[in-house]
């Protein structure tokens, strides 16, 4: 099968090479997918998990991509929940091979059944930015009714979904970015924006909840407008600033099948948009992530068309 490896993380993202490799077979409890689209965390090139296995040992050259959208193809023994022939998306395990390949073999829990009338492109787009969304929003932050959000990078992948879910849930999102996201941003539900190379940070009044994705001294700016009994949450790792009385907590996406359920179905009735930029082919992956143009939403490889 088709596959996108790297063996040098030195190289960063010119290292990847489109190689064939052997298709996988299903262990225990796995199922081997055929991958219809997939994505990609540009960041993945510096996660340990990428390089070594959780024993630390070098597992390279390793598969690229964890999200992906297909078709279940075959069941390993013990399998229970799904079936071959069955359409789903969801988010394969850090350090293991990965989804930008034509086949993968996964753990069954990871995935959660993508109904008919979603797109694959669509659902490959999701388990990472939704899930992100969701258990920073809800699982870590505890948002509730009525409470502001500052979201952070709210024309990104998982910025816009932070404030789509937030508003859904009857929160105040007050959006940051570059000048030309404004609209984007404002387009996914943001009531305010916040330029970050033009306008004051500080004069955001105080918020209950911070949406962190990019850490740095915008973190530290941010914890300072929080409410006394606030929430800084953060995807950039551990951080050393808190907010008064409250809590600052980093943490990293795990899967769910049921918030993937929650997830796909606010996709179907239409109060979650995804964001999606650029869909590309498996044999142009490697040249679309080498690419120096900046990223518009999520990059999505087509697998299969």
């Amino acid at each position: 099968m088709k596959a996108i490896v790297v063996t040098d993380q030195a190289a960063g993202e010119a290292g990847m090479k489109l190689v064939q490799r052997p298709e996988p077979q299903a262990a225990i409890n796995d199922v081997v997918v055929e991958v219809h689209a997939a994505g990609f965390v540009n960041t993945e090139l510096e996660w340990p998990s990428t390089w070594a296995d959780r024993a630390f040992r070098d597992r390279t050259p390793s598969i690229l991509g964890h999200e992906l959208a297909g078709v279940v193809t075959a069941l390993g023994y013990g399998t229970t929940g799904l079936s071959i022939g069955q359409r789903v998306f969801g988010l394969a395990d850090w350090h293991r091979d990965g989804t930008l390949a034509e086949y993968v073999a996964m753990e069954a829990r990871n995935l959660a059944p993508l109904p008919g009338d979603v797109d694959f492109v669509v659902g490959a787009s999701l388990p990472i930015s939704g899930l992100t969304a969701w258990q920073g929003l809800f699982q870590h932050g505890r948002l509730q009714a009525g409470q502001s959000v500052l979201a952070h990078g709210a024309a990104g992948a998982v910025g816009s979904a932070v404030t789509q879910l937030a508003r859904e849930a009857g929160a105040y999102v007050i959006g940051t970015g570059r000048a030309a996201d404004r609209q984007k941003a404002l387009d996914f539900g943001a009531n305010e924006f916040v330029d970050l190379d033009n306008d004051k940070l500080e004069d955001v009044d105080g918020v209950d909840l911070v949406f962190d994705v990019i850490g740095g001294d915008i973190q530290k700016r941010s914890a300072a407008l929080i409410r006394a009994g606030g929430t800084l949450v953060t995807v950039v790792g551990p951080t050393d600033v808190r907010p008064a009385d409250g809590l600052a907590i980093d943490f990293v996406v795990e899967t769910d099948r049921t918030q993937l359920y929650e997830i796909i179905q606010r996709v179907r009735d239409g109060t979650l948009r995804t964001n999606i930029g650029k869909v590309a082919a498996l044999d142009d992956a490697v040249a679309t992530f080498n690419s120096k143009e900046r990223r518009s939403g999520k990059t999505i490889i087509r697998v299969r068309a």
